[in-house]
């Protein structure tokens, strides 16, 4: 393996040592000097049986976050699964939000990190806070930037396969249903999806589409999720869960294999299946091939992550990651020339999660 290029590698040194100092002391809830919103994404468990009070749904977005950004924010969005982000959720929500602005948290800017479903109630809530809070003669959040994780916004291809095996129990074979199952914990029945209804790709896509001015930076995984039962379901390259095409912030819901089309999620430098086009203010951080649906918010370590848009600056953001291009050759090619690849060196060592919060808090 030679390396041909090695830009800001100290880098992830520090961030190891960032988290290391972290974990022995309290952190500070800010990123580069603004105070965390967290958004957390869909909960099976509020299908099977929802929350039975608000004390229940702050109960269960506390623990969402419980891994790694819980100790890193100054406040929270919780909101129940068993709702739809146009009804119950959108209103839970703008409580919540409305506690922010008499707070005054958001004076000199939050930035929000959401993970999965959080990405689609995040763009809800992007569109149309400032009116909500503006009628109630309260000033609006400012929001500097999102950080999406496994962002859904784009929907998903169970949340359809649910929908329709709702409707039409008897069309779907063994493998279809335990996919569905794995994903939305029950049995589906009409009715009683919640917020999956809007998680189907069609829905999702045609919710809160108006352009903003706030950058939405998403963090792309890989890895399998459910013991790989849901894959097959799944358009394009995925993470159990999410596919690549809404994770990216992809303006098509057709499968593709990368958020870029010449950087595949394992860093290799060759021609992919990207996206024809994002969505405004959308910008593809970073991707890692290994890495699971829920792992990305600090459970797992041992993954590389590729850098796609960097060393950059969004919205006064500075978005610096490490990165190195190398050379290597698979163990089966004897003879030619070797293939490049791009990655954040040392990211194998550090959970995506504290990769993202040590760099970006600069």
């Amino acid at each position: 393996m030679t390396i041909k290029k090695n830009r800001n590698a100290c880098k992830i040194a520090l961030a190891a040592a960032l988290t290391s100092s972290m974990m022995a002391g309290t952190a500070q809830a800010q990123i580069a000097g603004h105070n965390v919103i967290l958004v957390h994404g869909f909960q099976m468990e509020d299908l099977a049986t929802p929350p039975a009070d608000l004390q229940a749904i702050r109960d269960a977005g506390e623990d969402y976050w419980r891994t790694f950004w819980l100790s890193r924010s100054e406040a929270r969005i919780d909101w129940p699964s068993d709702g739809r982000v146009e009804g119950s959720i959108a209103q839970r929500a703008y409580d919540q939000m409305r506690e922010i602005s008499q707070q005054g948290l958001c004076n000199n800017f939050c930035i929000i990190v959401s993970h999965s479903t959080g990405d689609l109630v995040t763009r809800y809530l992007l569109e149309n806070q400032a009116r909500w809070l503006q009628n109630e003669g309260l000033p609006p959040l400012k929001i500097l930037a999102s950080i999406d994780y496994s962002g859904a916004g784009g929907g998903t291809e169970l949340a359809n396969l649910a929908v329709n095996l709702a409707y039409n129990p008897t069309w779907y074979n063994w493998p279809l249903r335990a996919a569905v199952q794995a994903f939305t914990g029950i049995d589906p029945e009409p009715g009683k999806l919640g917020v999956v209804n809007d998680l189907q790709t069609n829905t999702a896509r045609n919710l809160a589409l108006s352009p903003n001015s706030i950058p939405r930076l998403r963090f792309v995984a890989g890895g399998s999720s459910y013991g790989g039962i849901t894959k097959p379901f799944i358009s394009g390259t995925d993470d159990g869960v999410v596919p690549t095409h809404s994770a990216c912030g992809a303006t098509s819901a057709q499968g593709i294999d990368s958020c870029s089309g010449n950087l595949s999620l394992a860093g290799k430098v060759s021609s992919q299946n990207g996206p024809s086009g994002l969505y405004y203010n959308h910008y593809p951080v970073l991707m890692n091939e290994r890495v699971s649906h829920s792992g990305v918010l600090g459970s797992e370590t041992g993954n590389i992550s590729v850098p796609v848009v960097n060393n950059t600056t969004l919205n006064g953001l500075q978005v610096d990651f490490a990165s190195r291009t190398y050379d290597k050759r698979p163990w089966w090619k004897l003879w030619g020339s070797k293939d490049q690849y791009i990655e954040v060196p040392g990211s194998d060592q550090i959970d995506m999660s504290a990769l993202v919060y040590t760099t970006l808090n600069n």
